[in-house]
């Protein structure tokens, strides 16, 4: 995707498996490679994960509240 990916859209890379088609690839993008899950970030399910992205999502959209954000 190379204007980037919007919150909320799947990566085109993304199988139906949910795993990457490009990891460990050259051309995989650097924001990917540096990524690192935690339990913090991924929980001990999906439906977690996911609750977890949504919110961090939110709190870092434009014109969200200052200091709402992570960090």
């Amino acid at each position: 995707m190379p204007l980037g990916k919007p919150a909320g859209v799947r990566c085109v890379q993304l199988l139906d498996d949910y795993r990457c088609a490009i990891f460990g690839k050259p051309e995989r993008p650097a924001v990917c490679v540096g990524l690192r899950p935690s339990e913090a970030m991924c929980g001990a399910n999906r439906e977690e994960a996911m609750a977890g992205l949504r919110a961090l999502e939110i709190a870092t959209a434009p014109g969200s509240a200052p200091g709402s954000g992570p960090g």
